[in-house]
């Protein structure tokens, strides 16, 4: 006999979604995957309450359902960490199938196992150049100005087709979307830019066509296979995501390993461990603070034995999923010899990150060129002096100072 769902009670807990220093863990999504993990959250932005996922297999199951959609949070104001809507309406990450399917097919093969595999020597070549540039300079170094930083920003932008002179422009346009400290005005300025750069530059491509994506989102554009706002909306995803995440990602990897005694050691005694490695990094770190983009019921329907009714905003925590006692033993423990279930670092369902590959094959090349071109790499500085970002979405060092 099955249960019938059930609603919880009225509590709401509000999440300011605070400043965590270094790598701690949120203490919010801590306590609610034990004690509540289908809650009732409200942030400082937007009206009204939400749900929240932070179970393993409620959230792989929120995130995979069809009657949660993407598209309806358009145009409404769903509680928020952020003043702005980062995702752009009409932009994958805010589109249902059939539209998602066909956005997400345009760039799926460039983000492939073997366009991925392809782009795997021009990674290395850029790491060994960096890695170069870092030994004449010689210690100390800012690994995120020097290293972590440039590289991710140079393949995506290579791979796009963005003039290595605007990458500083995408940097500064980084700074303001993916903040929860500047207002709906300075976003919506930001956001009115990138539109007319990519416009321009799609203007430019339709005539002057190159081998690169954007090249090939402006020749879907114009055969009709996706409207400007949805090429506009790809590019600012890509660039957004290829250059602020991964820099932040990979730096984040670098201080856990410096900072967990015989970790980097190990990794570079052990080469053939490091796949594993990023597996386990990418599951142990909190990459982002708060949530990413909620979804809105449009039926009621029930997420294990809680009743979500139509209409009601649902986010989902994949940090609080990665942490679940009930799936990884000792979650809250760095393991590289941990083989458990598949993190979801990258999401799950339609939404998945179409980057994934990349960004794991990006993170591999860096630590695995830090590691063996830099044997006594560590922090420059004390772990207490290092410098966090504040009000941003992804977390990561303001700077990552080391020497060798």
């Amino acid at each position: 006999m099955t249960c019938p769902a059930r609603r919880p009670g009225a509590t709401v807990h509000d999440w300011p979604v605070e400043h965590l220093p270094a790598l701690r863990f949120d203490p919010l999504l801590h306590r609610l995957l034990r004690e509540e993990p289908l809650a009732r959250i409200r942030m400082r932005f937007g009206e009204g309450h939400a749900w929240l996922a932070t179970r393993y297999e409620d959230v792989k199951e929120v995130a995979a359902d069809p009657r949660l959609s993407r598209a309806l949070t358009v145009d409404r104001p769903v509680t928020s960490m952020t003043p702005h809507v980062v995702a752009p309406a009409g932009g994958i990450g805010r589109t249902d199938p059939p539209d998602h399917t066909r956005l997400r097919r345009l760039v799926a093969l460039t983000f492939g196992r073997k366009r991925v595999a392809a782009l795997r020597p021009r990674a290395q070549e850029l790491a060994d150049a960096m890695a170069s540039g870092m030994t004449a300079q010689g210690p100390p170094a800012d690994l995120a100005e020097c290293f972590t930083g440039p590289l991710p920003a140079q393949l995506i932008g290579e791979l796009l087709g963005v003039p290595p002179d605007d990458l500083p422009l995408m940097q500064r346009w980084r700074s303001v979307i993916l903040s929860s400290n500047h207002s709906q005005e300075e976003s919506d300025a930001v956001k009115g830019e990138i539109a007319r750069y990519f416009r321009e530059l799609a203007r430019h491509r339709a005539e002057h066509p190159a081998d690169d994506l954007y090249s090939a989102l402006v020749t879907a554009h114009g055969e009709g296979g996706l409207s400007l706002q949805e090429l506009v909306s790809l590019a600012v995803m890509l660039v957004l995501n290829g250059m602020d995440a991964v820099r932040n990602q990979v730096s984040n990897m670098v201080y856990a390993l410096l900072t967990h005694p015989g970790l980097a050691d190990r990794l570079r005694a052990e080469p053939g461990l490091l796949p594993r490695a990023v597996e386990e990094l990418l599951r142990w770190i909190p990459h982002r603070n708060g949530v990413g983009l909620p979804r809105i019921a449009t039926e009621d329907l029930a997420v294990g034995d809680v009743e979500i009714r139509a209409g009601e905003a649902v986010y989902v925590s994949y940090l609080a999923a990665n942490r679940d006692p009930g799936v990884f033993t000792g979650p809250d423990r760095l393991d590289l010899d941990r083989d458990e279930a598949p993190n979801l670092s990258f999401g799950h369902g339609p939404h998945y990150c179409v980057g994934a590959l990349l960004t794991r094959m990006e993170a591999e090349v860096m630590l695995g060129t830090l590691l063996g071109r830099f044997p006594r790499l560590r922090l420059a500085v004390p772990e207490a002096e290092m410098r966090w970002r504040r009000g941003s979405i992804n977390r990561g060092p303001e700077s990552l100072p080391v020497t060798w």
